[in-house]
């Protein structure tokens, strides 16, 4: 079957015509608005980060336990904040929770990173607020970048959860190999 393509031309004959105003200023105005949807920035996405999370699983902050007890001096407040600290440490969540298996594959026409992780929650309590950071590299293991994601979902206590294809963000087109880690957490 072939289709004869001198109707459909014939009929666009005004398109091509050097005198014709009226193509001219089309093809002004698509060049104008093609180069100036080039030019605008485009801003993160919800998925990346540009800058590193600034929290820290086991920052606590230690009040002043003189309130709570007038029977205490500041002085015996300020000895006694060390030791709830450390307690407090110790049960941080991201101790109790693994990243059991991870894969990786492309989607988006390539250019987006679906992550499939499975989350083992070892903790005698549930954790939310997961952040992830995943760093890509090439096939001879050369970095490429990382990027990270905040999974607002929680794991139950002594369980665990699949996240399957979490978009984590836009990766390069060379990237081969990708490896994620566990960053912070919070208990619920």
């Amino acid at each position: 079957m072939t289709i004869d393509v001198k109707p459909i031309l014939g009929k666009m004959n005004w398109l091509f015509d050097r005198n014709n105003l009226a193509a001219k200023a089309l093809l002004a105005v698509v060049v104008t608005v093609g180069f100036f949807a080039w030019l605008m920035p485009s801003g993160p996405s919800d998925a990346q980060n540009s800058a590193p999370s600034s929290r820290s699983p086991a920052v606590v902050s230690t009040p002043d336990a003189s309130w709570l007890n007038p029977a205490m001096t500041p002085t015996e407040a300020s000895l006694a904040a060390p030791a709830q600290a450390t307690a407090l440490a110790e049960t941080a969540p991201l101790d109790g929770l693994k990243i059991s298996s991870q894969s990786w594959r492309r989607g988006g026409l390539g250019s987006k990173a679906l992550v499939t992780l499975t989350l083992r929650n070892g903790n005698d309590y549930a954790v939310k607020d997961i952040e992830i950071s995943c760093a890509f590299a090439r096939r001879d293991g050369s970095h490429l970048t990382d990027r990270t994601r905040l999974i607002h979902d929680s794991v139950n206590m002594k369980s665990r959860k699949t996240f399957a294809r979490m978009h984590v963000g836009f990766v390069n087109i060379n990237a081969d190999k990708a490896k994620c880690a566990l960053v912070a957490a919070s208990r619920i």
